[in-house]
């Protein structure tokens, strides 16, 4: 988008020491080459724009910004000079590197392109040092074909990474078509430290919330879209019975802008599976930075990949709090865009962090276990059990393949993905157990709060 494309107010943003008036637009803004706004001494600086609290900036890595790595490891300078040590050159590729990009704040970061998928690396400068290269796989979440986003649209996973003020982004061999870096700093909100769950919704006594009242629910209303309430919790237990509806963190308290949402949710028919991922950020964030990091993947979702809403179900942070992700209703079959090919039957739980490299917590085994036996007792579903699903079209299943699957799984289990990290990933067995107790006990009223 260049300057001219759409009628702007002026926003003041600090920058550094002063304050900068910059352009601030109703989307992210897709700058063109040379255009981003920059501070006074030449840093790509991030704005927010009308109504938003999420800092932002899209760069495009064209030939300006894109050169090609020499055999040093330098980066090679349009003069031929070499600038700044970069990445490691890989044998029998070429290597091309932005150098170094000095930034205002940032704390997340994802890249885009179209066509064929990169091989990409990033590094992030916090505190004046620079933090080892990681690769940055293409996003194997997304939506199915043709219900929302732009399938030739491409990308990675958003991934927190902190507090930083630089960046650098390589690429082993081939570069994509229209490679764009997106920088987002969503700012922490005086609330974000005292969020309280909120507690679950209860009729009165004597009804019932297993799978006969929901697949009554369910059946009323499967042809419709699901209604717009962010946060109407849909299908409501009995009081004598909520203990299996877990105590739920809502979009309102993480902060979810509604305005950023596009057209209603959609239901499904029914619900087999449990998909579980992982969301590939830094593990240690903090409580109080839950909240703004789920604001800052959300806007990722909905204005840089253009889905309708953030992608998952759910999501669970490492202290083993569960938050809603999409809007729709936690208790209704609302469509994610968690598993490529299978989002039509089933429900995502998305933990919070890097599980290749850390083992996930009690309390996130806990919070996984309490939302799958949630979902799958509404449905009559086994969760040691497979189900036997029809593929909509994934990287791993063809459109229309019937595939076994079982009745909890991980993202890998549907495409070609490490998520969700390995060390999660072997946990899933004990979530299949425990799940199942947790399901006995609510049958036999041994299951307390």
């Amino acid at each position: 988008m260049s300057h001219a494309d759409a009628g702007r107010r002026k926003l003041l943003i600090a920058a550094g020491a002063g304050v900068v008036a910059v352009p601030a637009i109703a989307a992210l803004a897709r700058w063109g080459p040379g255009q981003e706004p920059t501070t006074p001494d030449g840093r790509l600086m991030l704005s927010a724009d009308d109504g938003s609290d999420v800092g932002e900036l899209e760069v495009a890595l064209d030939d300006r910004r894109l050169r090609p790595v020499d055999a040093s490891g330098r980066v090679v300078q349009d003069d031929g000079g070499a600038g700044a040590p970069s990445g490691r050159r890989v044998a029998g590729a070429e290597t091309w590197s932005t150098g170094p990009l000095e930034t205002t704040s940032f704390a997340m970061l994802g890249l885009t392109w179209r066509g064929s998928d990169p091989v990409l690396r990033v590094r992030t400068r916090s505190g004046g040092a620079w933090a080892p290269w990681r690769s940055t796989p293409a996003l194997a979440d997304g939506p199915d074909a043709g219900v929302e986003g732009d399938s030739s649209l491409r990308a990675t996973d958003v991934t927190w990474v902190g507090r930083c003020d630089g960046v650098e982004v390589a690429v082993d061999g081939p570069r994509p078509e229209d490679l764009r870096l997106v920088l987002l700093d969503p700012a922490g909100r005086p609330t974000d430290a005292s969020v309280v769950p909120d507690e679950p919704p209860t009729t009165a006594a004597g009804g019932s919330s297993g799978a006969s009242a929901v697949s009554a629910t369910v059946s009323s209303t499967v042809s419709a879209r699901a209604d717009d309430g962010a946060d109407d919790p849909g299908v409501v237990p009995a009081a004598s019975t909520a203990t299996l509806w877990p105590k739920l963190y809502s979009r309102k308290t993480w902060g979810a802008d509604e305005s950023w949402r596009s057209g209603t949710p959609t239901r499904n028919a029914t619900l087999q599976q449990v998909h579980v991922h992982h969301t590939v950020n830094a593990n240690d964030y903090s409580r109080a930075e839950t909240p703004a990091l789920l604001r800052g993947m959300y806007r990722y979702h909905t204005k840089s990949l253009g889905w309708s809403d953030i992608g998952y179900n759910f999501l669970v942070d490492r202290f083993g709090r569960i938050w809603v992700g999409r809007a729709g209703g936690p208790g209704r079959n609302v469509r994610g865009a968690h598993t490529l090919g299978f989002n039509d039957t089933s429900t995502g739980v998305s933990v919070i962090g890097n599980f290749e490299t850390a083992r996930p917590s009690k309390a996130v085994i806990f919070a996984v276990t309490r939302v799958a036996a949630w979902k799958l007792e509404m449905h009559g579903r086994k969760p040691a059990g497979t189900a036997t699903v029809r593929s909509t079209g994934s990287d791993r299943y063809s459109a229309g393949a019937t595939v076994k699957l079982p009745v909890i799984d991980g993202h890998r289990d549907t495409n070609d993905t490490a998520c969700p990290g390995s060390l999660l990933y072997a946990q899933l067995p004990l979530i299949r157990k425990r799940t199942r107790r947790r399901i006995a006990r609510f049958k036999d009223g041994t299951l307390g709060a």
